[in-house]
């Protein structure tokens, strides 16, 4: 009997300390990309990750600036037979225009990132709508595709912004690992902050700079390495 109470004893401290660790880690944050794209209400939500379930991960690229790395990094996805999501600025699609159809051309995937790249939570609904608007139409004039994902500028987002983007037919792209690319830190540390953090369904934020177009080699080795098949945002949402 003693032996069978002391057993039962050790199974709820197990039970107890295992629900004060999730109620403190939800607190924190620290499981906020798993349950992030879980709708608990009829609000929209924003992703943070794809499917958990498969080994697939992606790259996300904001692009307003940095065009001058944008070839060595194609030139190193084409060697490596990957395709990623390029999220695109309208102005900057607009000075840049050739690239931009490079990217369609390429096979990579293209999403929107506003027209002037503006604080997206201090514009009101119509504001933000115009500014995804204003990016979509030059993005199709240029290339025939439609883009339905969307990327706020700061990664700022609040309800109005949502329902914005959703009520245009948009999915709210957020990151799962920030590289923090640009502070332009060495490429080894890009590689390090996204091989500690990487697992099925991550969405990679990068942009184009310098030492992404470094990291980006080593980088795609060691993800392959791991098992990961690197691919579009849309693909590890499937």
């Amino acid at each position: 009997m003693k032996k069978i109470f002391v057993t039962r004893i050790r199974q709820w401290y197990i039970f107890f300390t295992a629900g004060i660790f999730l109620i403190v880690a939800m607190l924190s944050g620290v499981l906020q990309p798993i349950f992030s794209n879980t709708q608990l209400t009829d609000k929209p939500q924003p992703i943070f990750h794809g499917n958990l379930a498969a080994p697939k991960i992606a790259f996300a690229c904001n692009v307003f600036w940095g065009e001058e790395f944008l070839p060595k990094m194609l030139t190193t996805l084409d060697e490596n037979n990957t395709k990623i999501t390029f999220f695109i600025g309208g102005s900057w699609a607009k000075r840049f225009p050739d690239l931009v159809v490079e990217l369609g051309n390429r096979g990579h995937e293209l999403g929107n990132h506003t027209y002037s790249h503006p604080h997206p939570n201090t514009l009101s609904k119509d504001k933000n709508k115009e500014q995804i608007l204003r990016a979509e139409q030059l993005v199709t004039e240029l290339t025939q595709f439609k883009t339905t994902l969307y990327a706020p500028p700061y990664g700022e987002y609040n309800d109005i912004v949502l329902a914005a983007a959703t009520e245009l037919g948009y999915k709210t792209i957020m990151w799962t690992i920030d590289t923090i690319d640009w502070q332009r830190p060495p490429s080894d540390i890009i590689i390090d902050r996204v091989m500690k953090k990487i697992n099925n369904g991550a969405i990679i934020l990068i942009h184009p700079t310098e030492s992404t177009a470094k990291a980006l080699p080593e980088l795609i080795k060691q993800l392959k390495s791991k098992g990961y098949t690197i691919t579009t945002v849309s693909d590890i949402l499937l």
